[in-house]
């Protein structure tokens, strides 16, 4: 397949591995990559704070940019759920209400792509280290991705995968919430966070940059571990793709 890559905010300013890693790991399995220029936002922040005329835009255009892609692929459960699910939701009963289901039904999160479309599930990754996997609430909620990453995981080598006692709380970070509720905020990432520590993983995997950011800054700044160490996130991508360690 040609897969037309959607690479977030986020992963292009802070964390670019992760949108290498993805094309790494579609190459290998022998899909040609490509990534479109002109995308942007998805419009999710203006969204969610009620700018919906604002939003609107934003869609239209991405629905501009990625017309006639075979496959667009994001390595966020987030923004994906945006193109996805709120898109044809923003665009009812307009002239580009089609062309936003049509969008939609071409859009994969990086982890549900390989296991639902490719149907692969052994990707050739070698990860020696105990990790545990955080559900984002979007992956999980809104495009009900919960088995694709781990089965992902359990076929990596040398990698042991355990989980958590709060596998489906959130992280708190919900992008504009914890501008807007910080103290609700931290007291969910306290929750989660603490959930997955305690596991004694080495990694916390992700499918989700943004609650990788909430996490790692919560762990950081609040996580007081009987060992002195502090597990790390990680995106399934880059474990996947084998990140040098």
């Amino acid at each position: 397949m040609k897969i037309s890559l959607f690479i977030p905010c986020f992963v292009d300013q802070m964390t670019p591995q992760v949108g290498v890693a993805v094309a790494q790991v579609l190459e290998r399995l022998g899909h040609a990559c490509e990534f479109r220029s002109g995308q942007t936002c998805c419009g999710q922040p203006s969204f969610n704070a009620g700018y919906w005329d604002e939003a609107r835009e934003v869609a239209i255009r991405a629905i501009g940019v990625f017309d006639g892609a075979e496959a667009v692929v994001g390595p966020s459960g987030s923004c994906v759920a945006m193109m996805r699910v709120f898109y044809p939701e923003l665009l009812k009963d307009t002239p580009h209400e089609t062309a936003a289901l049509d969008l939609a039904a071409r859009t994969f999160e990086f982890g549900e792509f390989l296991v639902k479309k490719l149907g692969v599930t052994d990707v050739g990754a070698r990860f020696p280290h105990r990790v545990t996997y955080h559900d984002g609430c979007h992956g999980l909620r809104e495009l009900r991705v919960k088995d694709e990453p781990r089965q992902l995981l359990r076929a990596v080598r040398d990698l042991e995968l355990v989980e958590c006692d709060e596998a489906e709380s959130c992280c708190g970070f919900g992008g504009l919430f914890s501008v807007k509720f910080p103290m609700i905020s931290t007291a969910m990432a306290e929750v989660k966070g603490g959930s997955l520590a305690r596991t004694q993983c080495d990694y916390i995997v992700s499918s989700d940059p943004t609650c990788q950011l909430q996490l790692d800054g919560w762990l950081q700044r609040n996580w007081r571990s009987p060992t002195g160490t502090i597990p790390r996130t990680i995106h399934l991508a880059e474990v996947l793709a084998g990140a040098p360690l």
